[in-house]
Order: C-alpha cells, then sequence, then structure tokens
C-alpha cells in the first residue's frame, strides 16, 4: 500500500500531505498518526521554517473513515486500541470512558498543530467535512480554492466538533449559524466571515500557500514561535481546553443515542451514500446542493 501520508522539506518548508486520494483522504487512524508524526518533525528540523498541510487528489479530506473499520485499514477498533480492564462489555454497550480516551487521543494528535512552534498553513481544497475541520481548524492560516467548501455536517446527526475551534475561530453568531445547521461554506462566504485568510483559483492554491510558507524563513524562528504561543494563549485563556473536553465527550454521546443507532443500521439497508443523501437533502448542500 502506498504511504497514507507523505512527508517532504525543500525550500524552507515541510510539506505534509494526506495521501488517500481514492477514499478522498478520508481520516483513519494511519492518516492522523502520520500528520503528528510529520508536525513533530518538522517542528525538529533547523531546515524547517513553516509547514503545509495539504490533501491529495481534488480534495483535502471527507473527514473520518465511517465506511472502514479494518484494523489493515488504519482503523484499528476500539476495543483493541484501549483495553480496559474489567468485563467485556455486552452487545451494544458504551463505555464513555474509552470512547472519550479513543477521541481525546485523536485530538491531541490534532492539536500538535496549534502546539507546533512553527507557523502551519492549511490548504483547503474541494472539501473539508466534519473531522476534517476538527484537524485543519487548528492550522494557524488557511487559504482556500474558489470552488472549495468547508463544513461540519455532522451536526446534523452523529457528532459534535471535538477540537471545537469553530466558536474561536468564527464568534457567536457565526458559530451558531453554522454548527446548529452543519451547513456547508464556500470559499467566499468563509473568507467573508473571517474563517479562511486567503481564496484564490484552484490552480493556483499550492503555489501562493508554498510561496507564504517561504517567506516566514526572514523572521527569526524564535519571533514565530513566541507570537504563535502568545496568539494561543489568549484562546487557552478563554477555556478553549475545557471546551474541547466537552465537545469530544458530548460526541460520543450524539454518536449512541437512539437516532444515531438507527441512522448507522441504515447504512446496511438503504447504503451508506443514500443515508448521507438524505441527511443533506433538506439543506440542499455537500453532494446535494443544486448543480448550475
Amino acid at each position: 500500500m502506498p504511504e497514507q501520508v507523505l512527508y517532504e522539506e525543500r525550500d524552507d518548508i515541510a510539506i505534509i500531505t494526506l495521501n488517500r486520494p481514492e477514499k478522498k483522504n478520508t481520516l483513519n487512524d494511519v492518516v492522523i498518526q502520520g500528520v503528528a508524526d510529520g508536525v513533530d518533525r518538522a517542528a525538529r528540523s533547523e531546515d524547517v521554517a513553516a509547514i503545509v498541510l495539504r490533501g491529495a487528489g481534488d480534495t483535502l479530506t471527507a473527514g473520518y473513515d465511517l465506511t472502514a473499520h479494518a484494523a489493515d485499514d488504519g482503523n484499528a477498533t476500539w476495543e483493541k486500541t484501549y483495553a480496559a480492564k474489567g468485563p467485556k462489555p455486552r452487545a451494544g454497550a458504551w463505555d464513555p470512558v474509552r470512547d472519550y480516551q479513543f477521541m481525546g487521543n485523536n485530538v491531541r494528535r490534532f492539536m500538535k498543530i496549534w502546539e507546533c512552534p512553527k507557523p502551519v498553513l492549511g490548504e483547503i481544497k474541494g472539501w473539508a467535512v466534519g473531522g476534517a475541520t476538527d484537524l485543519i481548524l487548528c492550522c494557524d492560516l488557511l487559504y482556500m480554492a474558489s470552488d472549495a467548501h468547508i463544513g461540519y455536517a455532522p451536526s446534523r446527526i452523529y457528532g459534535t466538533p471535538t477540537t471545537n475551534l469553530w466558536i474561536y475561530r468564527l464568534g457567536l453568531e457565526h458559530a451558531k449559524q453554522f454548527i446548529l445547521t452543519g451547513r456547508a461554506i464556500d470559499a467566499a462566504t468563509a473568507h467573508r466571515i473571517g474563517l479562511v485568510s486567503t481564496v484564490c483559483e484552484p490552480d493556483d492554491l499550492a503555489e501562493t500557500v508554498e510561496t507564504e510558507a517561504r517567506r516566514f524563513a526572514t523572521i527569526p524562528a524564535n519571533q514565530l514561535a513566541l507570537n504563535k504561543m502568545l496568539i494561543n494563549q489568549a484562546f487557552e485563556n478563554m477555556g478553549l481546553r475545557t471546551s474541547q473536553m466537552l465537545g469530544t465527550f458530548f460526541d460520543g454521546v450524539t454518536r449512541h443515542t437512539e437516532e444515531a443507532y438507527q441512522w448507522v443500521e441504515e447504512f446496511e439497508e438503504k447504503g451508506f451514500r443514500q443515508v448521507i443523501r438524505e441527511r443533506d437533502a433538506p439543506w440542499q448542500d455537500y453532494g446535494e446542493r443544486p448543480r448550475d
């Protein structure tokens, strides 16, 4: 199998690429760990001034891979990953602590981007959906292709944001507008509400991001680290970590309601894509947005 995350250093920058284009770069344990390892590697490198995070193919990432559960595909089962001492859970039982440990481990790895002393620039093309936003919103600066979309569709069923950076990046009104509804956000709107720094043509996106990332080589690394820490600390003081704890726990709750159980059961009855279509059809977005 090809590497699911690629790492490259050149021209004063590190480039971390999610490399599952055939799966829309959906997130599994291998991908999440690969990004975390790449960030750590870039942070240690004296040759790297800034980091670019992108996806291979036509999209950044479509979020968590809900269709794959096999360990050899990078989705180790929760029981294997977080085996707890005690009786084997009965069928259908939910252990909130085990769930929190599992999802909390993902949050800790996403937050390596936030904690990295070097600027991390996120490149959004195609789609960044659901769990993709838990990852990409940890970046310092976001650049978006003019035809791209971002959104937290699991708000409609089966999820709450775990890194919970929407509220901190958007403010109250827009956070409620897009998290309560799960609406997809186009690039022009994302720029208008301050979610992304720059919007550019799809063919220019990669070069635009890399050019900006290389400019950080002209600023001392200690300056970048201290200023990033100072900005981040203001949000830490606003309760970011507590919000993440609640978001991660509530995410588990939403996946274990009666509505969630019935929704997942429909995957077998109707097929995954049809269930997603029915979720999004009333809102006319994601795969159900009207075609011109």
